[in-house]
């Protein structure tokens, strides 16, 4: 049911990218103003309200919580089709990143209660299936109702079978009894002793702005990808949204799940390798996602994107578990909350408008391949993404916090 959930989380959330072409023609927007829409708009309130949403559910109800959270997102993803122009649409995009600002961080605290650190990368993982999977059904959903109807159908439709699964959601899924008072310490640690714990780690901050790096460009190409295939490769809606949908389903999938299994298997000897195998998949990427983007052949481009794509997911699974281990169990989900903090503020919300906006101010140079050539540019981000989480190896081994069997 989680993974439902966040299948749910990132159709909401993603499926603006398949929907950009004709929203820019019906509402007459440009790059920057999508840019502003598919990052800033959602990640500002999804960023910042994560955090108290997260010590909410850890002192209250982690099921209740997301229920509501995914109640909230779903009507404001239904709003989207009313807009009738940039402000509009600014505003719902603002309440879906409202209500998905509770949803991720209070799952991860519930996988962290339900699985034992020795599996619970792996766990992770298969909860992270939700990222591939969720941005696969978004362009799919949203490029065949577009196509046969119009992109405000697209969005109801999404919204309202988001609403239609939050009964069946709290009805499944239910808190564990937390423990007597005398067997797990203080019950509820507050927002600011869980910020100074994790302020005085440093694996907290590389691995967070590691993350936040990679973000950048995995949100940015994620976003801008669909546009890109219709501009330089003369693709349209149906066709872009098979090709997206299958770059995600198999490379995704793959990718997440090698991540947590690698992660649980390597880590075992040495927590560094929560930090080293993001590293090393991130460096991989860089020269196949360039060689995707520089083809002018749609065939070749579809197999030079499935491995970095692959790679781009693998440090789900050990990055969200590291978090979860630098801290003591009941805060969990307060500390996930802050490292989503950076790394959706910064990734999400500086990512697809840095791309957006590069592209605009490329264009009197490179014209209609503007955005092909911003792509290229911001795979640095890959490089430093993996840097960080190089260095954040040693520091995993010295603060890594071992539960109490």
């Amino acid at each position: 049911m989680l993974l439902l959930v966040y299948i749910f989380n990132f159709v909401d959330r993603q499926i603006l990218a398949i929907l950009a072409a004709p929203i820019q023609a019906d509402l007459d927007l440009s790059d920057a103003q999508m840019g502003l829409l598919g990052g800033l708009a959602f990640a500002i309130l999804y960023s910042t309200l994560g955090v108290p949403l997260a010590s909410l559910a850890d002192r209250t109800s982690r099921s209740w919580v997301i229920t509501g959270s995914l109640v909230c997102w779903s009507l404001f993803t239904a709003m989207c089709g009313l807009a009738q122009g940039f402000w509009h649409i600014f505003l719902a995009r603002l309440g879906v990143g409202i209500g998905e600002a509770g949803g991720v961080a209070p799952s991860y605290a519930v996988i962290g209660d339900h699985f034992p650190s020795e599996r619970r990368a792996f766990a992770l993982s298969i909860y992270s299936l939700g990222i591939p999977l969720g941005s696969a059904a978004g362009v799919l959903a949203g490029g065949y109702v577009a196509a046969t109807v119009d992109w405000r159908a697209a969005f109801a439709v999404v919204g309202l079978c988001g609403l239609l699964i939050a009964p069946a959601f709290k009805f499944v899924v239910r808190d564990r009894p937390k423990p007597a008072v005398a067997d797990r310490g203080p019950a509820s640690p507050t927002l600011g002793a869980v910020a100074r714990v994790l302020a005085r780690k440093k694996a907290f901050w590389l691995l967070s702005f590691g993350a936040a790096s990679s973000s950048m460009l995995g949100y940015g190409l994620a976003f801008w990808l669909p546009s890109l295939l219709q501009r330089s490769f003369a693709l349209d809606l149906v066709h872009t949204s098979w090709f997206i949908g299958a770059v995600l389903l198999i490379g995704g999938t793959v990718g997440v799940l090698l991540g947590g299994i690698l992660a649980d298997k390597l880590g075992k000897a040495d927590r560094a390798f929560y930090g080293w195998v993001p590293a090393m998949a991130y460096t991989v990427a860089v020269p196949l996602f360039a060689a995707g983007i520089w083809t002018s052949s749609v065939p070749l481009a579809f197999l030079l994107f499935l491995v970095p794509q692959a790679l781009a997911y693998v440090w789900l699974g050990p990055v969200t578990s590291a978090i979860q281990h630098l801290v003591d169990p009941p805060a969990r989900a307060t500390a996930s909350a802050l490292f989503l903090l950076i790394n959706n503020l910064i990734g999400l919300g500086g990512g697809i408008y840095a791309l957006g906006a590069l592209s605009t101010a490329l264009t009197p140079v490179y014209g209609s391949e503007a955005l092909r050539m911003s792509m290229l540019f911001a795979l640095v981000l890959y490089l430093v993404a993996a840097a960080l989480m190089a260095l954040a190896g040693p520091f995993l081994r010295r603060e890594w916090v071992e539960e109490v069997k």
